[in-house]
């Protein structure tokens, strides 16, 4: 039988201030969180086009030439091949279908909500207003019916107060040493990532990124990218050497090999990477546009600690995220039959 899940909500979010971290149920049975799923959700779009109201500052957004139906089908036929891809590496992956025009990021469903080994389901507060439909019940269903689900944290009425935190697009996570790492932007708000910090038992490490146009950087995702053993970074975006050093040598000490890019690295989406857990060992998932980007010594160094596996999503790609965006990682213990 299903157990009631609690959902906790932010109806007022100026009156929560910082809680105590809550420890995870499944540390104190002994079980260490893993930095990659092995269970995935994705979001299949049946009408793709980028989002008009994330091009003012998404700097990562084109416009995909060919007829909008031809456009469609190819964002379509990428979200089946990267489906395969990852079922072929051996994980699990649920797919939820779009057809719809009011949603036209769907294809990104990390970005309003997240999974966490202590049974944590959150959701977030999202800054375009279309965005915020693309939080469906079937998913949370899904999660609640296939997984250990505790409780349900709510943030999205943070929406009223214009305060925003969009998922794991805004922080990248280490799901193993309780670090959220936080591009400063006004889809990261402060308040809203202080109480997650405190929700969840994270520390933030908060810095600025910004492009040599001194725009800045929309997502931490796509700067950075944070795997069990090695962490993508575009370091040099973080212009404030204080925080650039800062950033990197907490890397360092959580013990992973820290392969810096280049700003055009960054913008190829080669930060916008995904570790996954495979039937034969951690992969690193990402675009073909990705990976021609990279050098063969930096491949060569992530492929000390993961396999490298990437899927065409250029398409996808002028909506102005890639591979990590279009993959929710399901980091819920499996449910017993």
């Amino acid at each position: 039988m299903t157990p009631t899940v609690t959902r906790e909500t932010t109806q007022n979010i100026h009156a929560y201030g910082p809680a105590p971290a809550k420890v995870s149920p499944r540390e104190n049975e002994g079980i260490a969180p893993k930095q990659d799923p092995s269970r995935v959700i994705l979001v299949r779009p049946h009408q793709f086009t980028p989002n008009p109201l994330t091009e003012t500052d998404n700097r990562f957004q084109s416009t995909p030439s060919g007829d909008p139906d031809q456009v469609a089908q190819a964002a379509f036929d990428e979200v089946t091949n990267l489906e395969r891809t990852l079922q072929r590496l051996g994980v699990g992956v649920a797919v939820f279908e779009d057809a719809t025009v009011e949603t036209p990021d769907s294809v990104f469903p990390n970005n309003w909500f997240s999974t966490h080994d202590d049974g944590t389901v959150v959701i977030y507060p999202m800054h375009a207003p279309n965005r915020r439909a693309e939080r469906r019940e079937d998913i949370l269903s899904h999660l609640n019916r296939s997984g250990v689900v505790t409780r349900v944290i709510d943030y999205s009425s943070a929406e009223t107060d214009r305060m925003y935190l969009e998922g794991t697009g805004a922080m990248v996570l280490d799901h193993v040493h309780r670090i959220a790492y936080v591009c400063r932007s006004h889809r990261a708000s402060q308040p809203i990532l202080d109480k997650f910090c405190a929700d969840l038992g994270f520390r933030a490490l908060v810095f600025d990124a910004a492009d040599s146009f001194n725009s800045p950087v929309y997502h931490t995702n796509v700067l950075m990218s944070v795997g069990t053993d090695v962490a993508v970074i575009g370091a040099e975006m973080i212009r404030d050497e204080n925080q650039r050093a800062e950033v990197l040598e907490t890397l360092r000490s959580t013990g992973r090999e820290v392969v810096e890019l280049q700003e055009s690295q960054i913008q190829e989406f080669a930060g916008n990477c995904l570790e996954v857990a495979g039937a034969d060992g951690p992969t690193m998932v990402m675009s073909t546009t990705a990976e021609k980007a990279l050098t063969a010594n930096q491949l060569s160094r992530m492929s000390r600690h993961v396999g490298i596996e990437s899927v065409d999503v250029s398409t996808i790609e002028s909506a102005g995220g890639s591979v990590r965006c279009m993959i929710a990682g399901n980091h819920l213990a499996p449910r017993s039959l």
